[in-house]
C-alpha cells in the first residue's frame, strides 16, 4: 500500500509563502486522488485541496485563491504551494490518498494518510 509523508512545514512570518510536499513510496501516486487537509487542535479536520489521477483540481470554499495543489508523478509527490499566509494558516497539514471515485472532499473517502507537517504562521 502506499505510504506517505509529508515535508516543509515550518514557523513562518504573515505574508510568506511556504510549499509542502507528500512524497509517496511503495507505490506509484499517479492512479490515486491526492489531497491536502489541515487540523488544528480542538478543531474538526478541514479540507483544502485535492488533486485528482486526470489532474483535475477542487478547493475548499473558505482557501480563497491562495492554496494552489499541483502533482509531479514523475517524483511520485504532490505539492501545496501557499501564499500570502496568515495566523490563521496555521495547523498541521495533512496529504491523504484514495482510489475510490469522486472522493474529492470528504476525508472519510481517503484511505491512505501522512503524519503530518506543522505549519505555523506568526504575526
Amino acid at each position: 500500500q502506499v505510504q506517505l509523508l509529508e515535508s516543509g512545514g515550518r514557523v513562518v512570518q504573515a505574508g510568506d509563502s511556504l510549499r509542502l510536499s507528500c512524497v509517496a513510496s511503495q507505490e506509484s501516486l499517479s492512479m490515486y486522488t491526492v489531497g491536502w487537509f489541515r487540523q488544528v487542535i480542538g478543531k474538526d479536520r478541514e479540507f483544502v485541496a485535492t488533486v485528482m489521477d486526470t489532474g483535475t483540481t477542487y478547493y475548499g470554499d473558505s482557501m480563497e485563491n491562495r492554496f494552489t495543489i499541483s502533482r509531479d508523478n514523475a517524483k511520485n509527490a504532490v505539492f501545496l504551494q501557499i501564499n500570502s499566509l496568515k495566523p490563521e494558516d496555521t495547523a498541521v497539514y495533512y496529504c491523504a490518498a484514495t482510489r475510490r471515485i469522486g472522493a474529492r472532499t470528504n476525508q472519510n473517502n481517503y484511505d491512505y494518510w501522512g503524519q503530518g507537517t506543522q505549519v505555523t504562521v506568526s504575526s
